[in-house]
């Protein structure tokens, strides 16, 4: 497992869709998962350090783990499958370990709210981890260099190509959730 931190929240305009873009915590390789505006907006709130009156959904779910006795070890990206990211919560309960199926998105909001680290499977970088330009946000090349652009099927450079097109069309404005 490769642990990550989260890089930024973008988001567009136009379109609504938002990306969570985790960041490989020792190299430069990045993982963009498209997310909802609900899950970015409890993800970016947190990572704000902003304080709302009444606990968002992220907020209820956490605290009813940690009044049953339990606490998020981690959370881990830990599948790709159509396109489609799956993940992990493991939840720690007396010393016995509990995996639960969920969305990234609920897992890093999730993971932000306990401080639980979050990983990425190793296969899941290497197919869809990406190396980008850190000053401009466009994709330089994807995942290693075993990956690079000549060594990538079609069929992966059109998966690849959706995030890319996505990413250089995206308006950040105020959408840019920089974690300080």
């Amino acid at each position: 497992m490769i642990e990550m931190t989260i890089d930024s929240i973008r988001g567009g305009l136009v379109n609504s869709q938002f990306v969570v873009i985790l960041k490989e915590k020792t190299a430069e390789r990045y993982l963009p998962i498209w997310i909802g505006p609900s899950e970015a907006n409890a993800i970016a709130i947190k990572l704000r350090g902003d304080t709302l009156p009444r606990p968002l959904t992220h907020d209820l779910l956490l605290s009813t783990i940690e009044a049953l006795g339990a606490s998020i070890a981690y959370v881990v990206v830990n599948d790709l499958k159509n396109d489609t990211f799956y993940a992990e919560i493991v939840l720690n309960a007396n010393g016995e370990y509990l995996t639960i199926d969920s969305r990234p998105s609920d897992a890093i909001a999730l993971a932000v709210r306990s401080g639980a680290t979050i990983y990425v499977e190793e296969p899941v970088m290497d197919r869809a981890g990406l190396v980008m330009d850190k000053d401009s946000g466009k994709i330089i090349s994807a995942s290693q260099e075993e990956f690079a652009e000549d060594k990538l099927s079609e069929e992966d450079m059109k998966r690849l190509s959706v995030f890319k097109n996505f990413i250089d069309n995206l308006d950040l404005g105020d959408f840019d959730q920089r974690k300080s």
